[in-house]
């Protein structure tokens, strides 16, 4: 097994094609990993090659809002426990030493045992685990969506200046969500940029809970050409003085009144387990259990 360094666009598509194969669940479009990779401060690719045939492939990637590098790794199930998976471990290690890391991050779902077991062996250990939840739209009518006194659910589309008050919004939300204590908020433009208008974002699927003047809380999805019947929720976040008042409820409402009414056919997620009051409101609209995340941390090789 060799694994070599990618760049050319056609080497993407190959790598994206492994990376389908290996995730069916969960399949992107190029032009989805292209985008992906732009937005990061630094990245490389590799495919794992047995002699000519590739079989598989691996990602490591410094986002903007992380320090640790974060490595995603494929190897298509026939091909397993034949050396791949070692050489592209191998290969990102080099990757992240030469840039002065000694420890890579990387998820591993839930209900895989081998590859759990590949990253133990090698002395990952687990960092934080998010459970996988699915709400069928086919199954549901849309619920009515009830703000509290004073609040108005809208659309970003329909407020398009409302953005510094999300990223307010945002600034107070994310470092108390359980998992995220290490996660670097970007200054207004890059947030903006990479948070907020990336290729999945749609203004008209992101919903703002507006007291007056005053943005309290978003909603948003991530969307995909490759998943055209399911939507993502991406953050449900909410100023530290409105919540327990209803205003994640009513955010919710409205993501899946909009999602069934355009046709979407589920919605998915996944809840860090110590994030208590989102789980519990995901259980009270229906999501249902779906496969989750282990996100480990361990050395380089």
């Amino acid at each position: 097994m060799e694994a070599r360094r990618i760049s050319e666009r056609a080497e993407h598509e190959l790598l994206v094609e492994i990376r389908n194969a290996a995730d069916p669940d969960d399949p992107v479009e190029v032009e989805d990993h292209l985008s992906w990779l732009a937005s990061a401060r630094r990245h490389a690719s590799f495919l794992a090659f047995d002699e000519e045939r590739a079989v598989g492939a691996a990602v490591i990637i410094v986002e903007p809002t992380r320090e640790i590098p974060y490595v995603r790794l494929w190897v298509d199930l026939e091909h397993r426990r034949r050396g791949a998976g070692s050489a592209l471990y191998a290969a990102v290690s080099g990757w992240a030493a030469e840039h002065g890391s000694t420890h890579i991050e990387v998820p591993v779902q839930d209900d895989d045992a081998q590859g759990l077991a590949f990253a133990h062996k090698r002395g990952f250990v687990e960092d934080k685990r998010e459970a996988g939840l699915v709400l069928d739209l086919t199954a549901i009518e849309p619920p009515s969506v009830e703000p509290p006194d004073g609040v108005e659910i809208l659309t970003w589309a329909e407020r398009p200046e409302l953005a510094q008050g999300m990223y307010e919004v945002a600034l107070e939300s994310i470092p108390d969500v359980p998992g995220e204590e290490d996660y670097l908020v970007e200054p207004f433009e890059g947030w903006l940029e990479h948070e907020m208008r990336s290729r999945g974002d749609k203004p008209e699927a992101t919903f703002v809970a507006l007291a007056g003047d005053e943005v309290i809380g978003y909603a948003k999805f991530s969307l995909t050409d490759a998943q055209p019947a399911t939507a993502h929720h991406d953050l449900t976040a909410v100023k530290r003085a409105w919540r327990g008042r209803g205003v994640a409820r009513a955010l919710k409402g409205a993501q899946i009144a909009w999602a069934k009414e355009s046709g979407f056919e589920e919605l998915r997620t996944r809840n860090e387990q110590r994030n208590e009051p989102i789980r519990r409101l995901n259980a009270r609209f229906g999501y249902r259990p779906a496969p989750g995340r282990i996100y480990l941390r361990g050395p380089v090789a």
